[in-house]
């Protein structure tokens, strides 16, 4: 298969997952290594496609969807609970920011789109390897949530507020 053969069905992979497709994958199908699809994925971006890298592998960026940033505060413990709030009604989690006094802002990307997800990122920051952002701002901390609509960040914007992990800006 020609490389532009293979790029082509990367994207039309992408274009149809729902999850994002690590690159071990995309190599085992295409029977080449892992740099070959970093470097299609290269090619790709460079040739304007908006291809996302996530820890889990890759999505293809599309239609326009409605974003919000949510500032919040909880614990640790409330983590997973939180993040279903979003992902429950509509959400994707994309990232998490800090605004710290000395180092400006600090983000992660986090492409939370399922409770797994969540539950996932919780136990590697529990499991003592990490801390999460929040421990260097008292528990604040922002996230950008996109949805399919505005009224589905309204929705998660008054679930966030009820459950009290909602700080108004």
């Amino acid at each position: 298969m020609k490389a532009h053969q293979r790029r082509n069905e990367i994207l039309s992979l992408l274009g149809n997952a729902s999850l994002p497709i690590p690159a071990g994958i995309l190599s085992e199908k295409f029977a080449v290594s892992r740099q070959v699809i970093v470097q299609d994925i290269a090619v790709l971006r460079a040739e304007g496609y908006d291809v996302i890298s996530t820890n889990r592998g890759y999505l293809l960026g599309g239609a326009a969807r409605a974003r919000r940033v949510f500032k919040c505060r909880h614990a640790l413990d409330e983590l997973v609970e939180e993040a279903a709030l979003m992902i429950d009604l509509g959400g994707r989690v994309e990232d998490v920011f800090v605004n710290h006094r000395v180092y400006g802002r600090i983000s992660a990307r986090l492409d939370l789109i399922t409770r797994t997800h969540a539950e996932e990122l919780h136990r590697s920051l529990v499991s003592g390897a990490s801390k999460p952002l929040m421990s260097v701002t008292d528990g604040y901390h922002y996230h950008t949530v996109s949805a399919d609509s505005e009224d589905a960040l309204d929705a998660i914007e008054r679930a966030l507020r009820t459950r009290g992990f909602l700080i108004e800006i």
